[in-house]
């Protein structure tokens, strides 16, 4: 970053301030899908000690979803008018409550409602983290910190099965689920005190040069008239298609690797991590391409699109054959291959939004994107569960997962071309 004029100290505040708070976004990424996490590694644990069938199971693991993708629609629009600030400090307090809450239920129904609860706090998060990428970041260098806010939940689901199967296991779940949801309290009282949006001359400052796509105000003044542009749609069409998959990973992996591969619950832990840590390469390697592509001169929304098109076609290639390998060494690879290449356009896609929308609705298209990737997250454990019961196999699902990234390959490649009001 350049400096101001007639003080060479302030390039470098600036510069070590906004990294910083990137630094708290990664933290509380992974403390939030960590809280997301701990009903997936004890799926087999709670639903022997409740009785709950595979479909209650799905139906359980979905309930954090449904509210959340719901909940993305005013979060955006909240974030916008209340700003990142204030609305990611309610968030992180609410969630870390409502999980150390669900240590304590002793019915299917008050388990239901606190993940009910769990996704309406979580909701103000990712779209608090573009609006910030987009205030403290220019075009050229947006793509890796929004990236690295993702790799978050990529290291929390890699580290999440050998962390939270040990937890489990020593404590039982219910002392994991307490453990997890204090985890937030320290990351709350920093957020407070360390955050703050850029001040005048640091907003002139990262935002120079910009091209004119991204100085793009558009004719769109409400948030409701978002949804009156095609563009909108599809991205809402092709984000509920990728994160299918990917929950499909997310929630029923252990479950898969039991029930199909063989594995011990302790052997789970282990194995289960290994194509989450495939999965932190592919974000960082999709928000890095995004960047390099803008540099050597590609519009900003075809930089994005790059890494979002290319890997959701990869991973449907990857996904596909899982079922039909009979050998588990490859099963594993493909696994891993699969989500690494399913996440190369989680950090882009956020980064698409910001070079998309106008200024003033950043987080709320953002917000509406994520409502789409989160509807087909919500039918992910539910779908499998019901192919599960009616079954016994996962072959339909991973076929299904396969057909569904190509159709958001389709719809971002196709159909997703420049920004709002152009």
């Amino acid at each position: 970053m350049k400096g101001f004029q007639g003080t060479a100290s302030q390039p470098v505040v600036v510069t070590r301030l906004r990294w910083g708070i990137i630094l708290l976004l990664l933290l509380a990424a992974i403390v939030n899908y960590l809280d997301r996490a701990n009903l997936s590694i004890a799926n087999t644990t709670i639903a022997a000690e409740f009785g709950f069938s595979q479909t209650e199971m799905g139906l359980l693991l979905s309930a954090f979803l449904w509210p959340y993708a719901l909940a993305n629609l005013p979060a955006g629009w909240l974030v916008d008018k209340f700003g990142p600030k204030r609305m990611f400090s309610w968030a992180l307090c609410l969630w870390s409550g409502c999980t150390v809450l669900a240590a304590f239920v002793n019915s299917y129904s008050f388990f239901y409602g606190l993940r009910m609860m769990l996704g309406v706090a979580e909701s103000p998060f990712f779209t608090s983290g573009i609006k910030i990428t987009h205030r403290w970041f220019g075009e050229t260098e947006r793509g890796l910190p929004t990236a690295i806010i993702n790799t978050g939940s990529q290291i929390a689901n890699a580290v999440a099965p050998p962390i939270l199967t040990i937890l489990l296991l020593s404590f039982g779940w219910r002392g994991m689920f307490i453990g997890i949801g204090l985890m937030g309290l320290p990351l709350l009282l920093a957020w407070w005190k360390f955050y703050r949006d850029p001040v005048a001359r640091e907003d002139a400052l990262i935002h120079a040069g910009l091209t004119t796509a991204s100085k793009n105000t558009g004719k769109t003044t409400s948030w409701g008239s978002l949804f009156r542009h095609p563009t909108t749609w599809f991205m809402v069409i092709g984000n509920f298609s990728i994160m299918f998959t990917i929950w499909v990973y997310l929630t029923w992996l252990p479950g898969y690797l039991e029930k199909s591969l063989g594995f011990s619950l302790k052997a789970t832990g282990w194995i289960a991590s290994i194509p989450f840590l495939a999965g932190i390469f592919g974000v960082l390697v999709g928000g890095t391409l995004s960047d390099w592509l803008v540099r050597r001169g590609f519009k900003p929304v075809t930089s994005r699109k790059v890494p979002i098109v290319l890997g959701a076609a990869l991973a449907a290639c990857f996904v596909g054959p899982i079922p039909f390998v009979s050998s588990t060494p490859l099963a594993i690879g493909l696994l891993s291959l699969g989500y690494f290449c399913s996440q190369m356009p989680q950090g882009a896609l956020w980064t698409l939004a910001t070079d998309i929308a106008p200024k003033d609705q950043v987080a709320s298209l953002g917000a509406i994107q994520n409502f789409g990737g989160f509807l087909g997250a919500a039918m992910a454990p539910i779908v499998t569960g019901v192919i599960l019961d009616a079954t016994g196999k996962f072959t339909d699902v991973f076929l299904l997962g396969a057909a569904l990234l190509m159709l958001g390959a389709i719809s971002f490649g196709v159909f997703v071309r420049k920004p709002l009001g152009q």
